[in-house]
């Protein structure tokens, strides 16, 4: 633990943010990370828990109180190796992760838990900038082929397991560059590329082959890396977004959100748009409709982008400001949370249904919508649309960030005739990560669904494990 009174003595310190004036006109990360002796001070709040409650709530259960101590003492390469031992991409999730670990923490019974996210990612940047993160290269080679369909989390986590212990990898990604929803599907001002790429080269020099514009099921019959690798990994995510199929949905000026995130990281990267398929809010009257993490990022690029101005809807009724700890701690609590976007200029509605889209001359103009009321009928939540409450909202570019469904089934699912679930994603248990088809395996949102980066990157490890054992009859890699 760290220092035995430390959490009577020390407050909780969070990271600062560059002035929203500021940080509104660049897309580059605007944290400020505390200094140095505060990171220190802050660990020393770890309390002796008897049970650590936060290594619980972490997906890939990182060793959390060890950590903290060594940070405490300033053991910091011994730190960042433990937190690499169960983590491959702490800089990550140091970044986007929501910290499930820190509502579990048992000073978040009195909201103030250890800032274990701030301490995470000062570890991994430390052992950055000391020169401490080095390629793990596997001291002998089994000979064996593995294809890596993907090259997100799961898949990049899956990839960098499975080469060091001694398979020779190809990564196989549709897009032009490596990094799946890292790259893609996150703005820079959260986590920025040169962040990916320097894992890129260290995944490079452990032997890890990327292949870039090759979209398995188009470019590259899935049947053929069958013929050609000894196990295939399906972790391409779940990419089909959820739809809204008012009436007006044919005009101008909707997008899914993922269309509009990916083409400002492309925008970031030098990356040349076709003037016909632009979509910028600059000047424009946005609605974003979804009320996640996805509708947060559509609102702080919009802003960054000019916006007159920027709505977030939300179908689901208003979260309570603070959750009732009795009921819901340790585990993730339910209530409303105001992301760094938000705070930057943004009008927020929630229990709001979209009745049509209204426009002139094929363009969206205008939403109308009505106020729900939620019942609770039979245990379940029932919405009934509150009576006289129609309203029209100003809307010049809508964002749809309602989810995702499932995986795209055409193309290579289709090709290889995997199971699915009631739910569309591939079936595969966690025991072995296996598909339906033999020696091929999945892991990530294409299997489980819409998650978290860090549960993708826990799928991702698990997945080689079981790859590696499928193989070679056993294995040493982590659980």
């Amino acid at each position: 633990m760290g220092k035995p009174t430390g959490f009577l003595e020390i407050a909780r310190d969070d990271h600062g943010y560059a002035p929203v004036g500021e940080r509104v006109k660049h897309f580059c990360d605007f944290v400020i990370p505390l200094p140095e002796p505060k990171v220190r001070e802050q660990a020393a709040r770890c309390m002796d828990c008897g049970i650590p409650y936060c290594h619980r709530g972490c997906p890939v259960h990182n060793i959390i109180p060890d950590w903290n101590d060594l940070v405490y003492r300033g053991n910091w390469r011994e730190a960042l190796d433990v937190l690499h031992s169960t983590n491959n991409f702490p800089e990550f999730t140091g970044r986007i992760c929501p910290a499930p670990c820190e509502a579990s923490c048992t000073l978040n019974f009195n909201d103030q838990p250890v800032t274990i996210k701030d301490i995470e990612c000062a570890i991994i940047d430390k052992g950055w900038a000391e020169g401490w993160v080095t390629p793990q290269i596997a001291a002998h080679r089994t000979g064996k082929r593995v294809a890596v369909v993907g090259s997100g989390p799961a898949g990049l986590a899956c990839a960098q397991q499975l080469a060091r212990a001694g398979h020779q990898i190809v990564v196989f990604e549709k897009n032009d560059r490596i990094g799946g929803l890292l790259r893609y599907g996150i703005p820079d001002f959260k986590l920025e590329t040169v962040l990916i790429d320097r894992r890129l080269a260290q995944m490079q020099a452990e032997g890890v082959e990327f292949r870039p514009n090759n979209y398995v099921g188009v470019d590259i019959s899935a049947r053929q890396l069958l013929a050609e690798f000894n196990a295939i990994v399906l972790a391409g995510g779940s990419e089909l977004p959820r739809d809204l199929n008012a009436p007006g949905r044919e005009l101008c000026g909707i997008h899914y959100a993922m269309d509009f995130l990916t083409q400002q990281n492309r925008r970031v990267s030098g990356q040349k748009i076709m003037p016909d398929t632009e979509i910028l809010a600059t000047d424009k009257h946005v609605v974003v409709i979804g009320g996640g993490d996805t509708g947060s990022d559509c609102v702080g690029t919009s802003i960054r982008q000019g916006a007159c101005s920027v709505t977030q809807l939300e179908i689901m009724p208003k979260p309570p400001l603070h959750e009732n700890k009795l009921l819901s701690w340790p585990n993730w609590p339910m209530k409303l949370r105001t992301s760094s976007s938000h705070e930057e200029g943004c009008e927020r509605d929630w229990a709001i249904t979209t009745k049509a889209f209204v426009g002139t001359n094929g363009q969206i103009t205008a939403l109308r919508v009505s106020r729900l009321e939620w019942q609770t009928v039979n245990g379940r939540q029932t919405m009934l649309e509150t009576p006289n409450s129609e309203f029209t909202i100003k809307a010049d570019l809508v964002l749809l960030a309602m989810g995702f469904v499932h995986p795209i089934h055409e193309g290579m699912l289709r090709e290889l005739g995997v199971a699915l679930d009631e739910r569309g994603n591939i079936r595969a248990e966690t025991n072995d990560y296996q598909t339906s088809l033999n020696k091929v395996f999945s892991a990530g949102d294409m299997r489980r669904g819409q998650s978290l980066v860090v549960w993708a990157i826990r799928e991702g490890r698990q997945c080689a494990r079981a790859v590696d054992e499928f193989l070679m009859g056993s294995s040493e890699l982590p659980v």
